[in-house]
């Protein structure tokens, strides 16, 4: 892409990149709880029950709705599905649970018009609503393209008149991994091919007349979504719209995985505004996703309010009041160039973990234990996990025993000095310091504490710059993502290429924490989800050559975990096996939650791989888009497995398919024997 193309299109996916405001988008109205424009960002989650099963799903969508959900929806594969929709329907009436229902689609264009009379919203996939996926025609021309989209006019205007008619709602929701053929032989399974599936079928409304739609584009890769929303709205801006965004991060996982990787990509777009209603899909119980999402949400009422931005109703977009340098594209990734600092930091390296330890018990080396260096007492020796830490900081304490050979140690300056042994041991200066400092700076490592606003001193232009010298990025403003953003913006203006710790501190004091898991506050999960949007929207534009989390009432382990978890999540550092499972569903042809941890617990030793564990072929091979290998449903105690989107082996009992999976990853020459 040419500096002009990227000059048109840079900040125009939100109102500023550095004032938080949201994106004024179009009131649709769902059932009596609309959507949209000035209305709060609205809580959502899926069932996972049998839809025939009316009274479990019934009991199911109360719990929900008392988890805090805003919309409850439900899979209808078929006509039966959808007509037993009313039942449900009536049945929450009764007891006094009027929450919109919404019907979620794949294949069955006629259950779609069932649904539509019955529920207040109907989601359909534009890649397998009235398309197919089936590799047997992968070019076509611009004739048999128009031919396409033609026949799917006409098989999707039934559905679009009878939601004008009764006033249903629609969810366009374009997957990663369910994009059609059609879509695949143009643009590919790439960001502007899943923003191109939606557009299809949102001018096909418009030009019907109808206009009660909502958006979304869901990836299993935060790096993807983050790319396909932000070209959906500097799309739709360019066309004069401003349809709801639907947020979410499909397959996410469960537990410290899913919860960081939906931080990643659902706070990256909320930081700058976009989003009016949140899922959080999690292979866990429905329930136990709204209070995720109600974390995640809850920052940015709290801004808006403590910043005392109102949007303006209005049909017309904001305008946009940042322009930065053309070397930035927020729709493609590319990691900032940096140098390699003495070997340390930067330049091709990946990026670095820094823990504080100031506070720990000093006196004892199994506190390295949590920074992942495993103290054997017996031996008086460590041994590296696979997410160890490569700096820790101890600020103006000292240990009183040997820490491991290979860990870097950071003092601060005035200690620093003090020290006999210098080896492995490199200062943290403040930005006076480290000007004062002259001669001193002697260490093959010099990081300078500095924040945005330091670039535009007379103190900072005071600096000496060396390949010793790393930044490490803080911030106290509430929009601190941003503040962060706007720093690597003016370095790449500035054509400067010191290497960038970004570090975030977590006092829970500004917010408050959530209160979640039935009433106990849990205080991990803020800090997961937190500093995933925080250092993870950072991340996946590519800037920050390392991670410093500093949260004083967090145990350390959980930070380290966190961390690598972060650059996990955003493709930054792989440390670990990577599950991308799906959150279940009335379609699910297993019990994923117990499936997904016996998964784990053969394979979480293979570092680097990436399982993809679907409940039915709906989430099948498309929705594990860049997955490794595959643990799909394809029947009652079935399983297909998969070499990335191949079949390898179909319809193998449940009972053998984990040992024929592994199988499959030994024969490939990727298994490895976990460590005893």
């Amino acid at each position: 892409m040419n500096a002009d193309a990227v000059k048109m299109l840079q900040g125009r996916y939100c109102n500023s990149l550095t004032d938080y405001s949201r994106f004024v988008t179009r009131e649709v109205a769902i059932g009596d709880v609309p959507m949209g424009g000035d209305n709060p960002i609205r809580i959502q989650s899926m069932t996972t029950t049998d839809t025939m099963d009316t009274i479990g799903t019934v009991e199911q969508t109360i719990r929900m709705v008392d988890a805090g959900c805003e919309y409850v929806r439900i899979t209808a594969p078929s006509i039966k599905e959808a007509n037993n929709l009313a039942e449900i329907k009536k049945q929450l009436r009764q007891r006094g649970y009027n929450v919109p229902l919404v019907a979620d689609i794949h294949f069955t264009p006629n259950a779609a018009e069932v649904a539509a009379r019955i529920v207040e919203k109907v989601r359909v996939n534009p890649g397998n609503y009235a398309d197919k996926k089936k590799f047997d025609q992968l070019e076509y021309t611009d004739l048999a393209y128009k031919g396409e989209l033609e026949r799917i006019f006409q098989k999707f205007t039934p559905l679009v008149n009878i939601c004008k008619e009764y006033g249903t709602a629609m969810r366009i929701g374009t997957n990663h991994g369910s994009l059609s053929d059609r879509i695949m032989s143009r643009y590919g399974d790439t960001p502007q091919g899943m923003v191109e599936s939606a557009m299809e079928f949102i001018r096909m409304c418009e030009t019907l007349g109808y206009y009660s739609l909502v958006v979304s584009m869901k990836s299993s890769n935060p790096q993807v979504m983050v790319q396909a929303y932000r070209l959906l709205v500097q799309t739709m801006v360019a066309e004069g719209m401003n349809y709801p965004l639907h947020l979410g991060v499909t397959e996410a996982g469960d537990g410290e995985d899913g919860r960081i990787k939906s931080a990643v990509g659902i706070g990256t777009l909320l930081e700058d505004g976009l989003g009016d209603t949140v899922r959080v899909s999690l292979t866990e119980e429905p329930e136990a996703e709204a209070p995720v999402a109600i974390a995640l949400v809850k920052r940015y009422s709290v801004r808006s309010e403590k910043l005392k931005v109102k949007s303006e109703k209005s049909e017309k977009l904001s305008a946009f009041n940042f322009q930065p340098s053309t070397s930035y594209n927020p729709y493609e990734y590319k990691k900032r160039e940096t140098y390699e600092a003495n070997a340390f930091i930067g330049g091709h390296m990946v990026p670095r973990v820094v823990v504080d330890i100031s506070r720990a018990n000093l006196k004892d080396p199994a506190v390295m234990n949590d920074a992942g260096y495993l103290y054997s007492a017996l031996l008086d020796k460590y041994n590296m996990a696979e997410q160890s830490v490569d700096f820790v900081y101890l600020g103006d304490s000292l240990p009183s025993f040997t820490l491991p050979g290979n860990l870097k140690q950071l003092y601060h300056y005035p200690t620093w000095q003090k020290l006999a042994n210098k080896t492995l041991c490199h200062p943290v200066f403040t930005l006076d310091e480290y000007i004062a400092a002259d001669a001193n700076r002697t260490s093959a490592l010099n990081l300078v504490r500095i924040k945005n606003t330091d670039l535009d001193t007379e103190a900072f232009g005071l600096i000496p710059l060396d390949r010793s010298l790393v930044f490490v990025l803080e911030t106290d403003e509430l929009h601190g993502m941003a503040d962060q953003r706007a720093f690597f913006l003016k370095l790449q203006e500035m054509e400067l290429d010191v290497p960038v710790i970004v570090k975030r501190s977590y006092a829970f004091a500004d917010h408050g924490p959530s209160t979640m898991d039935h009433g106990q506050t849990n205080l991990t999960t803020n800090l997961q989800l937190y500093a995933g949007t925080d250092l993870g929207a950072l991340l996946v534009d590519g800037f920050g050559d390392g991670i410093w989390i500093d949260a004083p009432k967090v145990a350390t382990g959980v930070i380290t975990s966190t961390a690598f978890g972060i650059l996990q999540a955003t493709r930054s550092r792989i440390s670990k096996t990577e599950y991308i499972s799906c959150p279940s569903c009335g379609r699910t042809l297993f019990d994923l939650m117990v499936t997904t941890q016996m998964i784990r617990s053969r394979t979480s030793h293979l570092k680097g791989l990436k399982i993809g564990i679907m409940g039915c072929i709906v989430n099948g091979p498309g929705e594990m888009a860049d997955a490794d290998y595959g643990y799909v449903g394809s029947g009652t105690d079935k399983v297909t497995l998969y070499r990335g989107q191949q079949a390898v082996k179909k319809n193998i009992s449940s009972a053998n398919a984990l040992d024929e999976l592994i199988g499959i990853i030994k024969g490939d020459g990727n298994w490895i024997e976990p460590a005893e």
